[in-house]
């Protein structure tokens, strides 16, 4: 039997053929479909800069280094999202610390996040999530910040798209000094697999430049008023001469990695770029009609319904108290997989890994995380998926829930 898949990428012609013409006829790495994709997306969000990577986890990574965290600073992300969010302060050396999230949005709560703040101490940064594409609280993250002088990196890896409460667009970094996105194959626009660091910080962004690409400066760095001899280069005599930049020299400066991404991923994220409007107002449709569907069925608690229109509506979960209806959250899972619907759960906690609970993290001390976690289930919502499909899953849960698994 064919399974709807919880989530899935949407590809045309058009996407097929900005491939096929890098293939023919064009720089497979390091080329100008990478600046073309950078320009792009930095232009929809509206932020001043845009550096796109191998992986948002790379992004997130990159944009640690950026922020000078290290050994004896604490970084607070959310305990409702993929590891990779708490990881990248692992990677740099510095404490990840946690904050509980908002019942309703299934963000950061602002009010926990300064509690927690309280109870650590000082922290350097402070990584919100915007969960399935709901955008934070950002102006009341964005005061704690400034109350803590601590630095803002957005994890958006589900957000491109979204909007804030605000009404700019996520990515736009009004709120924070840099923007994390995906390019993973299930979220909104795919580049097969990729990441995109924006900010509004002409320093940061040179950072992220060198440290992107093993730490190197070529003294090419193109900004309005700046001429090579007023660039970082170190090694002036062996880079210079006769006023110019010598064409072959590069110099390493500090250790980066090698965490580039290709011309042809960016080719097909370029396309996909073209067709985020149309992606976001389908998913939005699809929300829609699943709020009616579920509007009746008392086992069912819709979340963050307050946002469909400015989420990016990554995910589409429900929450399902699986010991009321005297059935376990996978045997539920084993129903819906029979009956051709797949569903997944988003997320293990940070805090349950073993990874972190051996490190003295309890996801006791995170209650509204730890209840979400146990009742979540994400169901299908993509682009591609139709609406006597959305109807189907929806009637086939409606159903199964009312038809004798209810106590």
């Amino acid at each position: 039997m064919n399974v709807i898949p919880y989530g899935k990428h949407y590809l045309d012609e058009s996407d097929i053929n900005a491939v096929v013409d890098v293939l023919k006829n064009g720089w497979l790495t390091q080329g100008p479909k990478v600046d073309e994709f950078e320009n792009n997306i930095a232009e929809k969000v509206g932020a001043n800069y845009a550096l796109a990577v191998s992986s948002a986890t790379a992004a997130l990574h990159l944009a640690c280094l950026a922020s000078n965290l290290g050994p004896g600073d604490k970084a607070i992300t959310s305990a409702n999202s993929f590891v990779a969010s708490a990881n990248c302060v692992e990677y740099v050396g510095a404490k990840p610390l946690f904050s509980d999230i908002d019942p309703d949005s299934l963000n950061m709560c602002p009010k926990d996040l300064e509690r927690r703040i309280g109870l650590h101490g000082k922290v350097s940064a402070i990584i919100p999530v915007h969960f399935s594409g709901v955008p934070c609280d950002m102006q009341a993250i964005s005061e704690i910040a400034k109350k803590n002088s601590a630095i803002i990196i957005e994890d958006a890896s589900h957000a491109l798209g979204g909007k804030y409460l605000s009404g700019e667009s996520i990515g736009s970094c009004v709120y924070s000094d840099m923007t994390i996105f995906s390019l993973h194959p299930v979220k909104g626009v795919t580049a097969g697999e990729g990441g995109v660091i924006t900010t509004n910080n002409r320093d940061l962004y040179r950072k992220l430049m060198k440290l992107r690409s093993h730490g190197i400066c070529k003294g090419n760095f193109d900004f309005p008023g700046i001429s090579v001899l007023d660039d970082e280069l170190i090694n002036r005599k062996e880079a210079i001469e006769e006023n110019k930049l010598n064409p072959w020299y590069y110099e390493m400066q500090q250790l980066g990695f090698n965490y580039r991404i290709t011309d042809i991923q960016c080719a097909l994220a370029s396309s996909q770029l073209n067709k985020l409007d149309k992606f976001m107002k389908r998913r939005i449709e699809i929300t829609r009609i699943y709020d009616n569907l579920f509007d009746n069925n008392k086992a069912i608690e819709k979340t963050q319904i307050n946002s469909r229109n400015i989420s990016a509506n990554h995910l589409y979960i429900i929450r399902i108290n699986f010991k009321k209806i005297g059935i376990t959250r996978a045997k539920f899972m084993d129903l819906l997989k029979i009956n051709g619907i797949g569903s997944q759960v988003h997320y293990v906690p940070i805090p349950m890994h073993p990874y972190y609970s051996s490190r003295g993290y309890n996801i006791n001390d995170y209650p509204a995380t730890e209840k979400y976690y146990r009742e979540a289930l994400s169901i299908p919502i993509f682009f591609g998926l139709e609406d006597s499909s959305v109807e189907f899953v929806a009637e086939k849960i409606n159903t199964l829930l009312n038809n004798g698994l209810m106590t």
